[in-house]
């Protein structure tokens, strides 16, 4: 499983990816359950890369 942790991670990835987002962008989705991710300590994201692969195609399929 490919995974990052932290917030700043997860943006360059998506960059790296061509799905850009800022980190006020990938808060709001957080706050609102609509991105994949897990928290096992207070203070750590965790984000599965295969789960988010899945979020964009299905992002880009419903958003054009």
């Amino acid at each position: 499983m490919r995974r990052v942790s932290g917030i700043s991670s997860l943006v360059d990835y998506l960059h790296s990816v061509n799905y850009p987002l800022s980190e006020h962008e990938i808060n709001e989705l957080i706050q609102k359950k609509q991105l994949p991710h897990f928290k096992p300590m207070k203070n750590l994201l965790v984000f599965n890369l295969d789960h988010i692969d899945w979020w964009i195609e299905d992002q880009r399929e419903y958003n054009p």
